[in-house]
């Protein structure tokens, strides 16, 4: 909502500006999804490696939790 007031003002100040934005956006936003799609994949398998790494401690930890 607040991106749209945003919006809203940049097309009554300067309404080619607010234009071209509202172009390019999509534009951009294809360009970095392969990124955004990297960084999910990498943080998933560094999550999974930060697991295999702590699995020790957590069964030596299991007895002792409530």
């Amino acid at each position: 909502m607040f991106a749209l007031l945003l919006w809203c003002i940049l097309f009554v100040m300067c309404w080619p500006l607010a234009l071209a934005a509202l172009f390019f956006y999509p534009i951009f936003w294809l360009i970095l999804l392969p990124f955004r799609i990297a960084g999910i994949a990498v943080h998933g398998a560094l999550a999974l490696v930060w697991a295999v790494v702590m699995l020790p401690a957590r069964m030596l930890s299991a007895p002792f939790r409530l």
